[in-house]
């Protein structure tokens, strides 16, 4: 187990930079795989839009980069790309086709912080432990479980309220969805900034935190998300 102290070094406009380009790469690829299970179970309504690409400035979402810079600038980053247009109907299966199409994004995130926190231990092994280097992969592993971990909230238009309607009655999955396509996205957008404003009302900080500390710790990594 490692601490903190031993590699962070204190936050700065090169952080910063970090970390605006991790959420980029990892966003974008999080979009990717959404586009490219969608397209793999038959659908072709990603590919029509040009969204099965490695390309991620085509999953470049402003006002979610945004989110992403205000959120940055006072804590870590939290932030959306652009939503891949799909249509379960065009699926072999539309309802578990859908299901994976959507738990793809946040799965990638998943394996994303498994391959930065290898790298990490790769680094710190061979004494590759320059200060940038090793603050990027640790930024890497806790960017990604914080997307992953952000985007199972069940609240439009987070990929969790996708998730949560396959498993509810047809009409009841309807009536989710139309909610979260205005309340629902309308209170996490309120959860984002309040949470911004003032620290006792971040409540997605709550969530994301002890989850993301957890998988942290399993990586053998620096737990450093404190309150």
């Amino acid at each position: 187990m490692y601490n903190r102290g031993q590699f962070m070094p204190d936050r700065d406009a090169t952080l910063f930079v970090i970390t605006i380009l991790i959420l980029f790469l990892s966003i974008g690829l999080h979009e990717f795989a959404h586009a490219k299970v969608a397209d793999s179970a038959g659908d072709p309504t990603p590919r029509i839009y040009g969204r099965v690409t490695l390309n991620l400035f085509k999953h470049f979402d402003p006002f979610g980069f945004i989110m992403i810079l205000v959120t940055s600038y006072t804590g870590f980053g939290i932030g959306w790309g652009r939503p891949v247009p799909c249509d379960p109907r065009k699926m072999r299966n539309p309802k578990w086709d859908h299901f994976l199409t959507v738990a793809a994004g946040p799965i990638t995130n998943i394996l994303l912080a498994a391959v930065f926190a290898l790298l990490f231990h790769l680094s710190v092994g061979m004494q590759w432990t320059g200060a940038y280097w090793i603050a990027f992969l640790l930024l890497g592993v806790v960017i990604n479980l914080s997307l992953a971990v952000f985007n199972l909230i069940p609240l439009g238009p987070l990929d969790g309220h996708w998730l949560v309607g396959a498993f509810l009655p047809e009409r009841s999955r309807y009536a989710w969805y139309r909610w979260n396509q205005t309340t629902g996205t309308f209170l996490l957008l309120g959860l984002v900034l309040f949470g911004q404003i003032n620290p006792s009302l971040n409540v997605l900080g709550k969530i994301l935190r002890p989850v993301t500390n957890f998988f942290m710790n399993l990586f053998g990594l620096p737990n450093f998300l404190t309150s």
